[in-house]
Formats: structure tokens, C-alpha cells, sequence
């Protein structure tokens, strides 16, 4: 869908009417999300917080605010997403880094990390080394890390600007002394046991990636996303590196796409690997499944 005409934001307008006209330009558009992403970008357009928004919604946006918001307007209804535009995305309980290049950490995922806190401390004690693979941005790694305080983390990306990304986060959330990030191709010379893996693999089957939502498809980078004919690629690699890097009751848990629970499963079984637990995403659907040695 085409963006419409740019919003009436100008100078003068209260911030209350600016977030207003800023709603209904991106409603305008499609953007399912209006309401927060007009917010968010008028916050940031402004260099105010919530509380300032709130306290004072009829203070008057000056001339560099307007314009500011406009163009974060138009940026957002050409369909880029506001995490990209902010440089920012809240996930879990942390606000991390959205670098170019590297995946958008997206609410979805957080599934893993609920079924890995929960699978993690199933015999009663915290794991001691976790593994990321795939890192990414590093939004499961600072997750988990933030979570199981004692416990050192490594991840890995075949991507130079995730690892970058992952080393950012890692700082800026003040865990970067508990992990290391290593460039590489899963697993290869890494040396076990960990005892949690985790890992959001590419799971995008080739022919789905032109039905993709442009969030995605425009700003997400393929390798990110490339799981392959049948989007099952990472996880036949993943599974069979597994048993030599797991520890003693060590667990692997994984995301995966909408449909792809029985074929996952069915991978991991190939590799000796039983399923122990499994979560769901905010609709419902089954995203991440953990799994232990037979």
C-alpha cells in the first residue's frame, strides 16, 4: 500500500494533537501498530520520555520536532519498521540496539526464552554455560544472561555485523563480562558442554520469502531468514552438532515457523534427541520446543 500525503504536523500543534494526526497518518497506511509506533516515533522526535508526554501533552512541538516527526512518519509508512527507525527494540525486560543488517529481535521469540528459563532449571539448578547460536543481535544471549546471573554466555553468527550487534547489547546491559561472541558456522570448533543452547534459526522456506510482510523482507537480512528449501536446513546442522557440545543434562531449545513442530521434532529424534517442553507464541501457536539426549 502507498503511503499517503504527509501528515498536518507543524509547528505549534500540541504534542497530544501532533501523536493524533501522527495516528491517523499511519492507520492511514496500514500500519497495524498506529497507535504505539505514532507514540514511540513522537517521543523520539521530541527527545521526551512517557512521563513528559503525559504531564505535558499540550506543550507545543517546535519546527524541528515537526519535521523530525514527519519524516519518521513517512519512513514508517513506507513500511520500515519503528524498532529500525528508533535504532531501538524493547525485548523481555531490556532495551537493546537495532543495528542494519542485523535481525529485529521480535516479540515472538520471547517464547524461546520463557521455555529456556523453564527448561534451564528443570533439575533445580541454573545452567552454568549457555550457547547461543545464531546470536543475532544477542537478544536471547542478554536475556538469558540477565536472568541466570551466575552463568556465562557464548554466541555465535556467521554475520560480522551481528557480533558486533551482540557484543553492543551484551556492553550496554552490562553482561559483557560473561560472554564471549565468536564469528563462525554454528558450531564448528566450538568446544562443549554447555549446558542450554539456544538458537533462532533461519526457518524461511525459499519459495515463502516473496509473501514475506516487508517489514521482513526489506529489512531483515537474508541469511537471517534463509532456511532453505523446506526451511529445515539450520535445524538438521543444529541437531547434529548437539550431541557433541550438550553437557550432562544439557537441554537444546529451539524457534521455529508456524507448521514446523513435527518436523523439528522429527529432526532432533534423527539425532537422538526426545522432546521435553514446548511454548507457545502470543497467538497460540507453537514457536519453541526443547529437547534432551534419549
Amino acid at each position: 500500500m502507498p503511503a499517503p500525503d504527509a501528515p498536518f504536523v507543524t509547528a505549534g500543534l500540541s504534542r497530544d494533537n501532533a501523536c493524533a494526526a501522527g495516528r491517523a497518518f499511519l492507520r492511514a497506511a496500514g500500519v497495524e501498530a498506529a497507535a504505539e509506533d505514532a507514540r514511540a516515533l513522537l517521543l523520539a522526535a521530541c527527545s521526551i520520555d512517557r512521563l513528559a508526554l503525559l504531564t505535558a501533552a499540550a506543550a507545543s512541538v517546535s519546527a524541528v520536532e515537526a519535521q523530525q516527526y514527519r519524516l519518521f512518519l513517512e519512513r514508517r509508512a513506507a513500511g520500515e519498521p519503528a524498532s529500525r527507525i528508533l535504532g531501538r527494540r524493547a525485548f523481555w525486560t531490556l532495551d537493546l540496539e537495532v543495528r542494519p543488517g542485523v535481525l529485529d529481535p521480535r516479540p515472538d521469540s520471547e517464547a524461546l526464552v520463557r521455555l529456556a528459563l523453564r527448561v534451564g532449571r528443570r533439575d533445580g539448578t541454573a545452567p552454568r554455560r549457555i550457547l547461543d547460536l545464531g546470536c543475532g543481535s544477542g537478544a536471547l544471549l542478554c536475556a538469558l544472561l540477565d536472568e541466570f546471573a551466575e552463568a556465562f554466555g557464548v554466541g555465535v553468527d556467521l554475520s560480522d555485523k551481528a557480533c558486533a550487534a551482540t557484543r553492543a547489547n551484551l556492553a550496554s546491559c552490562g553482561l559483557g563480562r560473561r560472554a564471549a561472541v565468536v564469528r563462525g558456522r554454528w558450531s564448528a570448533a566450538l568446544a562443549g558442554p554447555f549446558d542450554l543452547i539456544v538458537s533462532n534459526p533461519p526457518y524461511i522456506r525459499v519459495d515463502e520469502f516473496a509473501a514475506l510482510d516487508r517489514e521482513v523482507r526489506d529489512h531483515d537480512p537474508w541469511l537471517a531468514l534463509d532456511g532453505g528449501p523446506d526451511g529445515l536446513d539450520a535445524y538438521r546442522e543444529l541437531f547434529a552438532a548437539t550431541p557433541g557440545i550438550l553437557g550432562h543434562n544439557g537441554v537444546i531449545a529451539v524457534e521455529f515457523g508456524s507448521g514446523q513442530a513435527g518436523d523439528v521434532e522429527r529432526l532432533a529424534n534423527q539425532q537422538g534427541l526426545h522432546k521435553i517442553d514446548s511454548e507457545q507464541d502470543l497467538v497460540g501457536r507453537e514457536r519453541a520446543s526443547a529437547f534432551a539426549p534419549t
